[in-house]
């Protein structure tokens, strides 16, 4: 099997940041809120937080925030619930929540929430995780239709006939950790999967081996194995979509 090529995947997570005029950066600008976001939680995930300015990074996303107390996808860009998730998120992996005010946010999102919206699948698992309320789910059920996402790759779809994609490797991986069923997939196939995307020349992951990769990918794929427990890799709570130290940081240490 073979390894995960974390120094590449590394140079490749920095490389995307500095990447201005090309097709991919220009059609992606919009979504540079939840790349970072991507991006730097794989680089903690990996132990390489660290090889970013933290203050560069904190200055630009305070640039995307606007009145309201949302954020943007970008400097200019109108705020939305995601994006301002996604800024929260990268404001505790460096642990400057200090420096926004959350009752603003929370009253920002609170104007902008659909009724209707993550109400199915994986969120709707993650609410009840989150809330303490998991014994409303049939875990069996759940985790019997779970598990039949594996094909025979390893690697896990969507839904039924579709193909593999690494970034179930999150979600379908990350509901099975929450109800603990994660053993009734097999383990081994799903890591073989994930390393078989990777890019080992250039760094990052891609949907399926051979494609191109892309940093969300990068990121569910280091998070799927951080979730496999992979050697080296800082565990991620399922849940919040966030390092384990970070999240214990913020609820058991303020």
């Amino acid at each position: 099997m073979a390894e995960l090529a974390t120094e590449k995947h590394v140079r490749y997570i920095l490389s995307v940041e500095k990447r201005k005029d090309n097709f991919e950066s220009v059609v992606m600008e919009h979504l540079r809120m939840s790349g970072a976001y991507w991006g730097l939680t794989a680089l903690d995930l990996l132990g390489k937080l660290d090889s970013v300015d933290v203050d560069e990074v904190t200055s630009w996303l305070l640039s995307c925030q606007h009145e309201s107390g949302g954020f943007g996808g970008n400097i200019g860009h109108d705020p939305h619930i995601l994006y301002t998730l996604s800024a929260v998120q990268v404001l505790a992996l460096f642990d400057k929540m200090d420096v926004i005010d959350v009752d603003k946010i929370l009253s920002a999102c609170k104007m902008k929430m659909d009724p209707f919206q993550g109400i199915f699948g994986v969120k709707l698992i993650r609410a009840l995780a989150i809330t303490g309320s998991l014994d409303l789910v049939d875990k069996d059920l759940l985790g019997w239709w779970l598990c039949e996402r594996q094909v025979k790759s390893g690697g896990l779809n969507g839904r039924p006939e579709k193909l593999p994609d690494v970034c179930y490797s999150w979600w379908v991986l990350s509901s099975l950790t929450m109800i603990d069923r994660v053993h009734w997939i097999s383990k081994e196939k799903l890591i073989r999967f994930i390393l078989d995307c990777q890019d080992t020349e250039n760094g990052g992951i891609s949907d399926r081996p051979d494609d191109a990769v892309d940093i969300f990918h990068t990121f569910f794929g280091v998070a799927g194995l951080s979730l496999l427990e992979y050697p080296g890799v800082k565990p991620i709570d399922p849940a919040y979509a966030l390092p384990v130290d970070v999240v214990n940081r913020i609820f058991f240490t303020k």
